[in-house]
């Protein structure tokens, strides 16, 4: 592999006719330039340069040799400018993966502002409910809702928004049911609920800081809280599910909040990034903007009778 310095340094002597003006140049001795340049030689296998006292020019394969070398220094100091641009003003591609439901319900509309925003930045969303290599997979940022601390590891964790779950039923369900006037009434109702380690058992909040653990056997469990709402809506039982995501079929009175002193989960969104240092600007704008908009989606009044 070539020393670009070496290729710098011979493209020098070559412009300036001589490794003694090339020397007062560059601030380097000109014992230092032709050692350098004997190197280069040495790696290239050829000669590059005929020296002696009375003459100083390129052999013909030293010739060829000149073209490449000026087109590789071109090329350098345009990719090092592009970088220089790249940490100086928001652009290039960011890949992200999120899970679909924060992709529906969060990401939505977000996104195309940020984009009109920074019209040099391009994003790749992947929704997937998948675990994703973050690193393996070359991704720049993921997005993640989670109840519990995410494990320790070398990605860079930052804080999104808060995401408390609550508990909707559709207005039939209710009219024909009951409407449960505290936790303890929910072991008289269907439930709906996300695919977990704690499905069979709610672990309800009150605004008090009171704690219940009910058990309760689902009537419907799934990964996909998308199939939860609807679940809901078709009046299937009492489901806990963000709030966020629910707020249109409450405007359109499809869904009914119960118990709004309670949640059932305190959950996070949290943004992880693979390097602590390096971050471009276009990744590091993303996640500010997400920090500061996203609240603002998953923000959630409870339902006042």
């Amino acid at each position: 592999m070539l020393d670009l310095r070496d290729v710098f340094y011979y493209v020098q002597v070559v412009d300036r006719r001589g490794f003694t003006a090339a020397g007062r140049s560059l601030r380097l001795p000109k014992s230092t330039l032709s050692h350098r340049l004997r190197e280069l030689e040495a790696s290239l296998g050829v000669r590059l340069l005929n020296r002696n006292s009375r003459q100083f020019g390129m052999t013909e394969v030293g010739k060829e040799f000149y073209q490449y070398a000026v087109q590789l220094l071109k090329s350098a100091e345009v990719a090092e400018e592009a970088m220089r641009q790249r940490l100086s003003e928001p652009s290039g591609t960011i890949r992200l993966t999120t899970a679909v439901e924060i992709a529906q319900f969060a990401l939505r509309d977000l996104l195309p502002v940020f984009l009109n925003r920074y019209p040099r930045v391009n994003i790749v969303e992947i929704a997937t409910d998948q675990y994703v290599d973050i690193v393996g997979e070359g991704f720049d940022l993921a997005l993640r809702g989670h109840t519990m601390p995410l494990q320790d590891s070398t990605l860079v964790q930052r804080a999104i928004a808060h995401v408390p779950w609550y508990l909707f039923a559709s207005p039939q369900y209710l009219e024909t049911n009951g409407t449960p006037a505290e936790p303890a009434a929910l072991s008289d109702h269907a439930t709906i609920s996300i695919v977990s380690r704690t499905s069979q058992t709610w672990n309800l909040q009150g605004s008090r800081g009171e704690q219940v653990s009910l058990p309760v056997e689902s009537r419907f469990l799934s990964n996909n809280m998308i199939a939860l709402k609807e679940a809901a809506c078709a009046g299937l039982g009492v489901a806990a599910l963000p709030g966020y995501i629910c707020r249109e079929e409450l405007q359109a009175g499809r869904l009914t909040q119960i118990l709004p002193g309670w949640i059932t989960a305190d959950a996070r969104m949290s943004a992880l990034i693979p390097y602590r240092t390096g971050l471009l600007p276009a990744v590091r704008s993303l996640v500010d903007f997400l920090a500061a908009e996203v609240p603002k989606i998953t923000a959630f009044t409870p339902f006042k009778s």
